[in-house]
């Protein structure tokens, strides 16, 4: 069984994902859709797609194998069918359950104002979960890197990103201005822009028992939510609230609040939920680095939080991410397409590799996951690395995209 795709056709071997009762079945050959990426997108793939087929050729000894299936989106998919966004591979990906993708262009003018944005948004893939933890031997700015070992779970389509906005003098601005002054009593410049800021319930709710249920089935101990809701007490406090109550609703027996725990509840055995104000969190991912283990938050304080704690492992070069919803999974790359190294082929694969070391564990591949992170962990240690992390690192032996996957097969033996 197939999808119903109008110019792609899927592959002849492989089987899909299925998902049933909220579980994956995941057959011994895949067929899982990817995205090459704008940019340096093709040079990253085709380091990180050898390295994945070897480390599950090695992990399964041949028994079990990705049929990989592309997909165009970006500019390939411009280029070919008119169109930055084919419906073929939003339904590709729909269909398959499991995806993964290199960076993706933001197209200059009208239309889509981002691709990425608008996968998650369709796709309706409201978690952005982003792992954020120190790879052995990469040249950092802190002194204890590996202190950083956190999961940041995004909401991924509200806040400000829902994109309800209008430019300074536009007739919309204009009458929404009036409208505030006249009607709410509320005076605003008469020379803004305007944006509006949804942050609902159901968003919250959702984002927050995914992260809740994240911890629980991986041993995490807490799970703080982010938020500014001391300013924005009815979107970003009510994101705080709506997260307590659901945690209480249907996690019960599984949390203690520290709110509980305070008053002398204990939490042996439970996940603790508590809050950090947005600000603080940024001064305490570097001060108190180690009391972090999961966050939930909405969808602007995840986008600097994310990038902030990468920067404390190596940047966005070793950060890995995945968008998700409650039955599909979309891996990618996190940093951007550099365009003007394109086709070069010496930009650091590592966030598309782990990435794929999500993915791996995500389809319970967890042999060939572990083997991948071990080489590649190898590989940097021994100082053969992409020249983003030689120019760091006295004594390295810079190394081509290509041959940097080169060196992390060989560390698999």
């Amino acid at each position: 069984m197939h999808p119903q795709l109008t110019h792609l056709t899927p592959p002849r071997d492989g089987t899909p994902i299925t998902l049933k009762n909220g579980r994956l079945t995941v057959p011994d050959h895949p067929i899982v859709p990817y995205i090459e990426g704008d940019g340096t997108g093709p040079d990253i793939w085709r380091a990180s797609v050898r390295v994945f087929d070897a480390a599950v050729a090695k992990a399964y000894g041949g028994k079990r194998a990705f049929v990989w299936f592309e997909v165009p989106a970006g500019e390939t998919a411009k280029a070919q069918y008119q169109e930055w966004l084919p419906s073929d591979t939003i339904e590709a990906v729909r269909f398959y359950k499991v995806a993964i993708k290199g960076p993706l262009t933001t197209p200059v003018g009208g239309g889509i104002r981002s691709l990425n944005v608008t996968l998650r948004q369709v796709l309706d893939l409201f978690a952005c979960v982003r792992p954020v933890r120190h790879v052995k031997g990469t040249p950092t700015p802190v002194t204890h890197p590996e202190l950083m070992d956190v999961v940041i779970f995004r909401e991924n389509t509200e806040d400000v990103y829902a994109g309800i906005e209008w430019a300074k003098g536009t007739p919309q601005a204009l009458r929404l201005i009036e409208f505030l002054e006249r009607e709410m009593g509320k005076r605003v410049r008469p020379d803004s822009g305007i944006g509006i800021k949804p942050i609902s319930e159901t968003g919250s709710k959702r984002l927050v028992r995914k992260a809740i249920q994240y911890a629980i089935d991986n041993n995490r101990k807490t799970v703080t939510l982010v938020h500014k809701g001391n300013i924005m007490k009815f979107t970003e406090g009510a994101f705080r609230d709506w997260g307590y109550e659901l945690a209480k609703a249907e996690f019960r027996d599984a949390i203690v609040t520290e709110e509980e725990v305070t008053a002398g509840a204990s939490r042996e055995g439970k996940v603790l939920v508590n809050d950090r104000i947005a600000d603080s969190v940024f001064q305490q991912v570097l001060t108190r680095t180690a009391d972090y283990d999961v966050f939930a938050t909405p969808n602007l304080n995840g986008d600097y939080l994310s990038d902030a704690c990468a920067a404390q492992v190596g940047g966005l070069g070793m950060a890995p991410g995945a968008n998700m919803s409650d039955d599909i999974a979309f891996f990618e790359a996190t940093h951007g397409t550099a365009p003007k190294y394109a086709g070069k082929d010496v930009i650091n694969p590592s966030s598309l590799l782990l990435s794929g070391e999500m993915m791996l564990k995500y389809l319970g591949w967890s042999e060939a996951a572990q083997l991948m992170t071990t080489a590649l962990e190898r590989t940097i240690q021994q100082k053969r690395v992409t020249y983003d992390l030689a120019r760091l690192m006295e004594g390295a032996t810079e190394l081509k995209t290509s041959q940097f996957a080169d060196a992390i097969i060989e560390n698999m033996s």
